[in-house]
């Protein structure tokens, strides 16, 4: 039988772009229907590294991009605003929100992905309501994936019916180490883990891999999604680097625990599978969520152990900017007011020092149009705004009731 590889490429070539689209459109959709208040969220919800696990997935299942939370938890801990170890909680709770993608796959909505597009297209471009819009833009974003995802299965058909790829399927099965490197590196290329996965779930469907070979696959496409944030915090800040590296360590961490296991995790998808009837791809999107939640509730008690070892291989401090006031105690109002009135003038100096501060980092962009000196500025200029509205510390203003 002869292939036509042309057909076969174009076919998934299309499909992939389509795929990494439509996640971005659904992501779009879902972001702007929950308002433009992630930082917020993330800052306020964080207390402890538990809720920062809760508030990473949150974000991750809503913006459908786990490098997104990463870099929206660097700019906080750069900001002063969260602890290394609360980062290390939303960095974990993001790897487990990934999944979303890979379970609303294993649903296997493909015949309906025409009319969402369609209903979405029309909520899109017939309509100026927001909301209506952000709706035509998930149900656009669903439809695409589906779609995209059905153009792939029918380019990957015919490779099954070819003996190398057969032969090569077959090594990974018994080279566990090798589809491990095979699912980092094809992360690394798409730089997306979610299309890595969607095209492991129709491999899998198809009979063109078994599940010992998919399941080192799967591990390395989550070693392979933390790349991205080691890319961007290259020419970051120590603070960025950190996040990146406790990132990497904790997937690398879970992937060489699971290769080690991977006889037992095999036998228990396998039994989740055959249990609850899951279709091929739910069965992967089972390992998927399986193995993020077991690495997470593994190393959720050794967060401080993993903030020390970052720490160690990443050493130095960086400046940190603070977005809230250093002297102002409201209890000092009736209990002592003379020293009430005196942080008050504390803290007036303080503002008044990052004000100088804002106005020489303008003057030296201007005169060296460093883009890290405009980053220092912003983030000054965001610390006035912040103290000018915020008349007490945090843990010093009533809560509500």
């Amino acid at each position: 039988m002869s292939i036509n590889w042309q057909e076969i490429l174009f076919h998934f070539l299309g499909g992939l772009g389509l795929f990494l689209y439509s996640i971005k459109t659904m992501g779009d959709g879902l972001q702007q229907a929950a308002g433009d208040r992630l930082r917020f969220y993330i800052d306020k919800y964080t207390s402890n590294p538990f809720f920062g696990v809760l508030v990473g997935i949150g974000m991750t299942a809503l913006i459908q991009s786990s490098s997104g939370v990463t870099f929206i938890t660097v700019g906080l801990v750069s900001a002063g605003l969260l602890t290394l170890r609360q980062a290390i909680g939303i960095v974990m709770g993001a790897n487990i929100g990934t999944t979303v993608t890979s379970f609303l796959i294993g649903f296997k909505l493909g015949n309906y992905a025409l009319p969402m597009l369609f209903i979405g297209a029309v909520c899109l471009f017939f309509t100026k309501n927001r909301t209506v819009n952000n709706i035509g833009r998930i149900l656009f974003g669903v439809g695409g994936i589906f779609f995209a995802l059905n153009l792939m299965s029918g380019a990957m058909a015919p490779l099954k019916d070819l003996q190398v790829f057969k032969d090569y399927m077959i090594e990974l099965s018994k080279n566990p180490v090798l589809g491990v490197f095979v699912g980092t590196g094809l992360t690394l290329l798409i730089q997306a883990s979610s299309a890595t996965i969607g095209i492991l779930q129709n491999l899998y469907a198809g009979n063109l891999i078994d599940l010992q070979g998919a399941l080192p696959v799967l591990f390395g496409d989550n070693i392979g999604t933390t790349i991205t944030a080691i890319i961007a915090s290259l020419g970051a800040n120590i603070a960025a680097k950190r996040v990146a590296g406790a990132h990497v360590a904790f997937n690398v961490i879970g992937t060489v625990v699971c290769v080690i296991f991977l006889v037992p995790f095999t036998v228990l998808i396998h039994w989740f599978e055959a249990t609850l009837n899951l279709a091929p791809e739910m069965t992967i999107a089972f390992a998927h969520g399986t193995f993020n939640i077991t690495n997470t509730i593994v190393q959720f008690p050794f967060i401080g152990a993993l903030a020390y070892f970052v720490t160690k291989i990443i050493p130095g401090e960086d400046e940190v900017v603070k977005y809230e006031p250093l002297y102002l105690d409201e209890h000092f109002i009736k209990q002592a007011p003379s020293i009430a009135l005196g942080n008050a003038k504390k803290e007036l100096l303080h503002l008044g020092n990052y004000a100088a501060k804002a106005f020489d980092l303008s003057y030296k962009y201007i005169i060296d149009l460093d883009e890290k000196v405009a980053e220092k500025g912003h983030k000054t200029e965001e610390a006035i705004n912040t103290l000018s509205h915020c008349p007490f510390k945090r843990s010093s203003q009533p809560k509500r009731k």
